[in-house]
């Protein structure tokens, strides 16, 4: 399964929310080059970095750092937050991201979101399925949807898209462990579904059973940075 670290940026800045909460914010590092040399030092090769200035303003904002690390880093990146357009998705290519992930707009605007797929194919278009109660929220969680979360994954799997990053905001930040049954019935439900956990993780047991039911990757965010994981940890599994 593939470890995905998470750098989340606002200001410029590595920071962490607390169940997507802009007002419960810890900066953690005013160098996010820095956090994602860490992470490759100890044998990460993959990022998931969000511009929560990006998600909220809905547009892209923070390319400049996924410019940066890209260019000093070997890492895989897929980039999320504000990308509502074809021209802030050139930006995120251009920038370096390997792949994109898409939530706000494939709820606003799926048409949109849909020609990417058909332009970019499914292994550089990633959905985002980010939700609290089951239901998807948008604009940086700051909006709750009338969407169910699986059916509305099974409706993207159908139009072609493969990776999915579900994240349930009730756990994002909580260290409280992640939604296993939520992950175990997409899992069943949506057989062909490349699904990457996120939210909750603050172990290496837990990790190991995300494997266990089929996750094809997890994001892990807070508890490296609450020192839960340790990054020598992550080393044995990167």
């Amino acid at each position: 399964m593939r470890i995905i670290p998470a750098i989340d940026i606002i200001d410029g800045k590595c920071v962490r929310l607390t169940k997507g909460d802009y007002m419960k914010k810890t900066i953690y590092n005013e160098n996010p080059l820095e956090v994602a040399k860490a992470f490759e030092d100890v044998g990460i090769q993959y990022l998931h970095l969000v511009d929560l200035d990006g998600a909220k303003a809905q547009h892209i904002v923070n390319y400049k750092i996924l410019e940066k690390i890209a260019g000093k880093t070997n890492l895989k990146i897929d980039f999320g937050g504000g990308i509502k357009s074809d021209d802030d998705l050139q930006i995120a290519f251009n920038s370096g991201a390997k792949q994109i992930t898409g939530g706000s707009i494939a709820v606003k605007n799926s048409a949109v979101f849909e020609s990417w797929i058909s332009k970019y194919g499914n292994t550089k278009i990633i959905l985002g399925a980010d939700c609290n109660s089951e239901k998807i929220a948008v604009q940086g969680w700051q909006e709750q949807s009338s969407l169910d979360v699986i059916p509305f994954i099974k409706s993207y799997v159908d139009k072609g898209i493969s990776y999915v990053i579900c994240t349930d905001i009730s756990k994002d930040g909580m260290l409280e462990g992640p939604s296993f049954n939520l992950y175990q019935r997409i899992l069943n439900e949506t057989k062909s579904v490349k699904l990457i956990a996120s939210g909750g993780v603050t172990s290496i047991e837990e990790i190991n059973k995300l494997e266990d039911i089929g996750c094809e990757a997890v994001i892990i965010g807070k508890a490296i940075y609450e020192g839960r994981i340790n990054l020598k940890d992550l080393e044995t599994l990167a």
